[in-house]
């Protein structure tokens, strides 16, 4: 058994959303090696310590791309709204740095 940052147990298949990052991947393995549990993302194909990821509730999940990667037409524009408005908010400064020479 492997267990998330809050004490649930992630069982295969489910989703996780990686604390540091906020990435969001189903379980595809879970390992122990040295007393520490592991699990690995699909999205990424990487093993990430189980105690730092959070165990996800179906109404939790949501898309983090504008398309769906398993050939599907399915966009968030909810996602696409949030980075636009990022985009917008951003301002630009040229006293930031210069260049050299």
């Amino acid at each position: 058994m492997v267990f998330d940052a809050r004490g649930l147990e992630i069982a295969l298949d489910s989703y996780v959303r990686y604390v540091d990052t906020g990435t969001i991947g189903k379980v595809v393995d879970v390992k122990t090696e040295e007393d520490i549990e592991w699990v690995k993302l699909d999205k990424t194909d990487l093993w990430y310590c189980s105690n730092l990821v959070e165990l996800l509730d179906d109404k939790d999940i949501k898309k983090s791309t504008f398309y769906d990667d398993e050939g599907g037409d399915e966009i968030d524009v909810e996602a696409m709204k949030e980075k636009a408005s990022a985009l917008e908010d951003m301002q630009m400064d040229s006293s930031v740095a210069e260049g050299g020479g």
